[in-house]
């Protein structure tokens, strides 16, 4: 087993300047949701810790996940595989196929025991002994089990692989599952999404390669630091929710304006994601922000909703839940009675003003006749 580098050795071996090198730590603090305070400890560890050996097992999917991770920018995915982990099996971006790239898949299990991160993409079908979907002329059902055996820790990539996905949509004739149903007693966490966020991916690997562990997570076991906030909190549509500005239809003029898209059955108040603070392809944009609304993509069987686009019953408002109808009318009493306050401040200030006035001209015209005097 050769000497795995760590992320500075590597650098230096390239001639990368001390300077780039700590840009870069910067910059995964950053990307990892981590405050600033943890930039020592992240230099520490791209120092110290060598590269992470990964397995990227690919299962019922449609290869999407993939797609979305070529395109991360921070890191740049071409960094992250190239420098910042040592990739062992990859079957899409593998440089070879066949015998010889299943032989490396094994020659990395058993040189890496209990050291390398399995990352999974795609359901796991389980009908029939897996013989829905076969990869290297194996059920992927048994290759998962006989993978993660081994592994440190398990990356649920993308719905399909943290809820089943939508080969797992009623009637589910595949009997797709997550691979958390399939594998028991390894650290394993949710990166959800159909497709998750590029960096919220890359995020989560960077935090196990420099920490040596996975992310905290929530109730769900997704990454709290990308999964924390609800879509509906941070959508830039949001002042138009709470003034009560519906789109009713998505050909109307309030869909062209840009209003909410509640309505029209956006799923933002109950979703959980980072969509509206990060979004696509370096944050150029997110599906609100071209006019469709969220469907809680990264959420359990989200695909089994009935009708897709259907408006939720309540709306959540502080300290209250009402109905989308009446969220308006609510906010404009508030806004109504700001309005009157602000009338009476108006009012006061403006009577105060006029006294002020009223008290000048009468001193200015008991001082006109002594002023009268002296120019005689």
């Amino acid at each position: 087993m050769e000497k795995r580098d760590t992320l500075w050795q590597l650098f230096q071996k390239k001639n990368v300047s001390r300077r780039d090198f700590l840009k870069t730590c910067v910059a995964l603090t950053s990307i990892m949701g981590l405050s600033t305070e943890f930039i020592p400890r992240v230099i520490e560890a791209a120092e110290k810790k060598p590269l992470l050996p990964v397995i990227w097992l690919h299962g019922h999917e449609c290869t999407g996940c993939d797609e979305t991770f070529i395109r991360s920018q921070t890191p740049l995915a071409s960094d992250l595989v190239l420098n910042m982990i040592a990739l062992e099996y990859m079957d899409v971006l593998a440089a070879t196929g066949g015998d010889r790239l299943e032989h490396q898949l094994e020659e990395t299990i058993k040189n890496y025991p209990g050291q390398y991160v399995l990352i999974f993409e795609g359901a796991v079908p389980i009908a029939e002994n897996g013989i829905y979907c076969m990869v290297g002329g194996k059920p992927i059902l048994e290759t998962v089990k006989h993978v993660a055996k081994n592994a440190a820790a398990i990356i649920e990539n993308g719905s399909c692989a943290a809820w089943g996905g939508i080969q797992a949509a009623r009637p589910n004739p595949t009997k797709s599952v997550a691979v958390s149903e399939v594998v028991s007693g390894k650290p394993i966490i949710k990166v959800p999404g159909c497709p998750p966020i590029p960096e919220v991916l890359t995020g989560t690997i960077m935090h196990y390669v420099l920490f040596g562990q996975l992310p905290p997570v929530d109730n769900q076991g997704r990454p709290k630091q990308f999964f924390g906030n609800r879509i509906h909190d941070t959508c830039y549509r949001r002042p138009f929710f709470d003034s009560g500005m519906f789109v009713e239809k998505f050909d109307d003029i309030a869909s062209k304006a840009g209003w909410c898209l509640y309505k029209v059955g956006c799923r933002g108040p109950e979703a959980y994601n980072s969509c509206g603070n990060m979004r696509w392809w370096n944050g150029m944009s997110y599906p609100i922000q071209s006019g469709a609304p969220c469907v809680a993509c990264a959420a359990n069987n989200f695909w089994d909703n009935d009708p897709f686009y259907e408006r939720l019953p309540n709306i959540p408002v502080p300290n209250t839940i009402v109905n989308a109808d009446k969220v308006g009318a609510i906010l404009a009493g508030v806004t109504t009675a700001g309005v009157v306050a602000h009338g009476v401040a108006s009012y006061v200030q403006h009577k105060l003003h006029e006294a002020k006035a009223e008290k000048s001209q009468d001193v200015t015209a008991e001082d006109k006749p002594e002023q009268d005097k002296d120019n005689e």
